[in-house]
């Protein structure tokens, strides 16, 4: 899945996949995480937030199932 980067102290890149409904999401830590049934909506709302990391806390990161992908 293709990432973008964005401007965040806590994320370094996001993507989705609009057919699975797979948002992956990339920490600067390093750790690569995919979360599953995101709606397009969530992800763009994401990826346009003014922070991204407190959306991504109040939106995303205890509201969906995930799986750890990378390191």
């Amino acid at each position: 899945m293709k990432r973008q980067e964005v401007d965040s102290s806590m994320l370094a890149a996001v993507g989705y996949d609009e057919k699975s409904k797979t948002l992956e999401v990339e920490f600067n830590h390093g750790g690569v995480y995919r979360y599953k049934k995101v709606s397009k909506k969530v992800f763009e709302d994401l990826f346009n937030a003014d922070s991204v990391g407190s959306y991504f806390n109040q939106n995303i990161r205890d509201d969906y199932d995930y799986t750890k992908v990378g390191r």
